[in-house]
């Protein structure tokens, strides 16, 4: 039997309330897979569901796109994490997919597009140990290998687990001398909005396209979502797993630095 308690605010500031979220979708990284096609030719897609556990990286995709289906036929991809200055470009891939026809499930305005590099405007780089190529604007790629494919119980998505078998790290975001990725290079960007959650659309050639205001970015708990805030979080920096990679030269905040973190796939949480 429910409790009020379980219906209704809690009383006092604070107070939580029950919802019915369609996804449990908090905000989370962008990473770009790039896997290989029937045809040889590469596809890219941004997913929000990734996490690592040491060397292993776990994707959630959806079942009917054209990654997924890479995936299970050809099981090899690169994992690269974009820095915050690709916001645009990363956007330019959200309405569409490597798939023709468009398959159902996708939001509406969806539609296909065989070269996905070319649209986002991203550039191919070959990968040492696998068939995808890497995205060179990225700042850290993750070459790895498909280990297990499986559907997730309500069948509309997978769950990809794959071993990374070679990291390359832009030199600027490496403390020298060492095999680590310095934090403090990094800036927080979260996504601000999952596709299966509003419609796909894409702007005219050439219109202006602005960030994601404050507001739809994480903030620290308590505070006004502002740009103020939102700086405040950059320099709190959040842990990896929320945030996607952005580079930054030169200290960040007052504080002292954060430990060095190393190359391994970073701790985080999806692909047309």
């Amino acid at each position: 039997m429910s409790s009020d308690r379980n219906v209704r605010p809690s009383a006092g500031a604070g107070g939580h309330v029950r919802i019915e979220p369609r996804i449990l979708y908090f905000g989370t990284p962008v990473a770009l897979l790039s896997t290989l096609n029937g045809d040889g030719t590469p596809n890219l897609a941004p997913v929000s569901s990734v996490w690592a556990l040491g060397m292993t990286v776990v994707l959630g995709l959806g079942a009917t796109g054209q990654t997924a289906l890479n995936l299970r036929e050809r099981p090899e991809l690169v994992v690269n994490l974009p820095s915050e200055d690709l916001w645009e470009r990363v956007e330019r891939l959200a309405p569409l997919t490597g798939r023709s026809p468009v398959p159902r499930g996708k939001p509406p305005g969806c539609r296909f597009e065989a070269d996905k590099f070319g649209a986002a405007g991203l550039t191919e780089l070959g990968s040492d140990l696998v068939g995808p190529p890497r995205v060179g604007e990225c700042p850290l790629q993750l070459e790895a290998r498909v280990r297990g494919v499986r559907a997730d119980g309500s069948g509309a998505h997978v769950v990809v687990e794959a071993e990374v078998v070679r990291v390359h790290a832009a030199q600027d975001v490496v403390v020298p001398g060492t095999d680590h990725v310095d934090p403090g290079r990094h800036s927080a960007a979260p996504r601000t909005a999952d596709a299966r959650q509003r419609p796909c659309r894409s702007l005219p050639q050439g219109a202006p396209r602005r960030p994601p205001p404050a507001d739809r970015l994480l903030a620290p708990a308590g505070a006004r979502a502002s740009s103020r805030a939102f700086e405040s979080t950059r320099r709190t920096r959040l842990p990896l797993r929320v945030r996607c990679l952005g580079r930054r030269r030169g200290t960040v905040g007052s504080g002292a630095a954060p430990p060095p973190l190393r190359t391994g796939p970073a701790r985080s949480r999806g692909a047309g």
